[in-house]
């Protein structure tokens, strides 16, 4: 049995509890936005704009993390914390507001007075909480009309209609349809029926929305940027020597979410009995997590490093060779396909609960899909990943990825009801996102210049969930939008394995000299062969 390497303790401590803190609320952002109402499409807007965030962020707290090397554990703690406290804003957050008029549309009212509308409620705000539209008709014509809450209405004269628990509604006319009416201002006899309420527009008006997307934004660029410093300082205590152990630290991430995604599942489930969960649970337990990884953080020991006497160039000269540009490129691609998974498949899994009633038992099957994910699937993956690209290469390593990417969308789309997708990702999430992120982490952390290992892992990653997060939460939006989650997904898979292929032909052209400077320029081959192959 190995000795427990003491000095490595800390990051692992730090994966654990940063990982832990997030497995209760990343894998439920997009469906804490559905819950508040924002559509498909407009959440994938957002997602796709706030990828463009990280490429620059990621690169550039690199760099300040690189120039800054003696307040590099500082500016971690600091983007710890940014990162839990925006988070957890989102319990104050308040809940929209449901339109003050609850009238089912196929209530027909009685009104025997009709008045012209005033200005005042025909505002957006006013629209937005206590007027709605209708439709109206007399012996002669059909015309549109709005209804008011008469509580938000002063100087109103009392209004008579068949519904008793409708006598506070004031109908008016609109002077434009008044002009054209036959309708006289005397008391009659109409009978109308109540428009539905469309809420997306007064949604997207709201501070609700507003508050979300600010949170969403601040919280997740925290997490992305304390992501890939992570990588960067966990390869640096481990040096060059040790650079095939990184994945036998990030497991302990891997295991932490797992566990937690898991836990708030079934807490959040137990916690509410409405078809809206709370979101409450969730935040605790991140705040509980965060707190013990600040203290694990505070007690890193980090190595003396280098520094790059130009960092800016360093980088620039590096991402100018042909290897390294097309690497980015499919880098760029995983982080398309990964973004459609994150921040869809939990979309998708509930219309197909909703289609098949599960829908009781959905925050529990979610938790169970993390938990299948990181425990079963990432973890072996993870810990073994180092050998397994020393024994394959970078090269075979990727496309590997990318092919069991196109079966694992395949079989998401396929899905007959929620449960199934746990077997999935139990077998497909480590063969593609633990190997996929571990081979582009490690190739970074292989080519880049002394002193500049968090700018280039800033960049890797900025390629890889930000450029590639982008495109891919936009497509996605707009294909599961116009298409549904089934067909998009399927679509997907073909992309994938298309890329696969692609891979497969254009990356052994770039089997060249590549950029490996330790104290000074070095030039390995990016070799397949078995003996060859180094991480």
């Amino acid at each position: 049995m190995g000795k427990i390497n003491r000095r490595l303790l800390p990051i692992k401590a730090h994966f654990l509890f940063f990982m832990a803190a997030m497995g209760p609320i990343l894998p439920q952002l997009s469906v804490l936005g559905k819950e508040i109402g924002i559509s498909p499409e407009i959440m994938g807007v957002i997602t796709s704009i706030l990828p463009i965030m990280y490429i620059i962020a990621k690169p550039l707290f690199g760099f300040v993390a690189d120039y800054f090397m003696k307040l590099r554990k500082v500016i971690f703690l600091l983007l710890i914390l940014t990162m839990t406290l925006s988070y957890g804003a989102f319990y104050f957050i308040p809940n929209q507001q449901n339109h003050i008029i609850n009238v089912n549309s196929s209530t027909e009212l009685t009104v025997w007075s009709l008045q012209i509308c005033t200005k005042d409620v025909l505002t957006s705000s006013s629209l937005c909480s206590s007027t709605r539209g209708g439709l109206c008709s007399d012996q002669e014509s059909t015309f549109e009309v709005n209804f008011i809450d008469l509580n938000n209405i002063k100087n109103h004269e009392t209004i008579l209609e068949s519904n008793a628990h409708l006598l506070n509604l004031h109908v008016c006319l609109p002077m434009e349809n008044f002009s054209n009416s036959s309708v006289s201002m005397v008391p009659i006899h109409l009978n109308c029926t109540v428009y539905d309420f469309k809420t997306e527009d007064c949604l997207y008006r709201s501070s609700t929305f507003w508050l979300f997307v600010i949170f969403m934004c601040m919280g997740t660029i925290g997490f992305n940027v304390t992501n890939s410093i992570s990588d960067a300082i966990c390869f640096d205590m481990l040096g060059k020597d040790d650079e095939d152990k990184y994945g036998a630290q990030r497991v302990w991430g891997t295991i932490g979410f797992g566990l937690t995604a898991l836990l708030s599942g079934i807490v959040v489930d137990l916690w509410t009995v409405d078809t809206i969960k709370s979101f409450t649970p969730a935040l605790l337990i991140m705040l509980i997590f965060s707190s013990l990884d600040m203290i694990s953080v505070s007690k890193l020991k980090l190595p003396q490093l280098s520094a790059s006497e130009s960092i800016f160039k360093d980088v620039l000269k590096l991402i100018s060779l042909k290897p390294i540009a097309i690497f980015l490129i499919f880098a760029t691609m995983a982080g398309i396909i990964d973004s459609f998974i994150i921040y869809f498949m939990f979309w998708h899994m509930e219309e197909v609960a909703a289609e098949t009633g599960f829908m009781s038992q959905i925050k529990l099957i979610e938790g169970c899909v993390v938990a299948a994910e990181c425990l079963a699937g990432e973890v072996p993956f993870f810990f073994y990943s180092g050998k397994i690209i020393k024994k394959l290469g970078y090269i075979n390593c990727m496309s590997m990825c990318f092919f069991f990417y196109a079966v694992r969308l395949a079989l998401i789309a396929w899905i007959p009801n929620p449960w199934y997708l746990v077997g999935v990702e139990l077998f497909f999430q480590g063969v593609t996102y633990a190997l996929c992120y571990t081979c582009i982490v490690a190739y970074a952390s292989a080519v880049a210049p002394p002193g500049t290992s968090a700018t280039v892992q800033g960049l890797m990653a900025g390629m890889d969930d930000g450029l590639g997060f982008s495109i891919g939460s936009l497509i996605g939006g707009l294909s599961f939008k116009h298409f549904g989650g089934r067909r998009s997904f399927a679509y997907f898979a073909v992309a994938a394995i298309i890329t696969c292929g692609a891979h497969i032909i254009l990356r052994p052209l770039s089997r060249k000299q590549q950029y490996l400077p330790n104290s000074e320029y070095m030039a390995p081959t990016e070799q397949n062969e078995t003996n060859e192959s180094k991480i």
